[in-house]
């Protein structure tokens, strides 16, 4: 029997919801970027941006697998409740900031901005791609142009 909203009971659930942040009322897709944040600056802080970019590029692949299965399980085909594709975007778009606190805000504020308005080629594959790899892709792609922000920005603005 399928349902609207993802099963907290299963990993891929747990996972999609990126542990049930994407359950939250109103604006799933913040939580899940707000959620992804201490992750993000817990692996910056041991292990630098080459641990968050491993790390960013397993979450992509644990979040094909979850996304694809809570798409099967609720019949939608991207339930604003699957927020790993947030994390993943967020993740991409704090690897070259370390872990400063002000980084981090002004990281998390264009990931949202790129994630909400995903320009092309992201909003191709967000109406082209489907299953686990389409919810995945778009938000990674929006989170490209982030990246590019933070680099430009941690190279020319001093401290960070």
């Amino acid at each position: 029997m399928s349902s609207s909203r993802p099963s907290l009971e299963t990993p891929a659930g747990v996972f999609a919801t990126w542990f049930g942040a994407g359950l939250l009322p109103r604006a799933p897709g913040t939580w899940g970027s707000l959620a992804a944040l201490p992750f993000a600056w817990v692996i910056s802080y041991w292990g630098g941006w080459i641990a968050l970019l491993t790390a960013t590029i397993l979450v992509f692949a644990l979040g094909v697998w979850a996304a694809g299965e809570t798409v099967k399980q609720t019949g939608i085909q991207d339930p604003g409740s699957i927020v790993i594709d947030e994390v993943a975007g967020q993740w991409m778009t704090l690897i070259p900031v370390g872990t400063d606190p002000l980084a981090f805000l002004v990281g998390f504020i264009l990931f949202r901005i790129a994630d909400i308005y995903k320009p092309w080629p992201a909003s191709w594959a967000d109406r082209n791609i489907k299953g686990g790899l389409g919810v995945m892709l778009d938000d990674v792609m929006a989170a490209g142009y982030a990246l590019i922000v933070m680099i430009l920005y941690h190279r020319f603005i001093p401290g960070l």
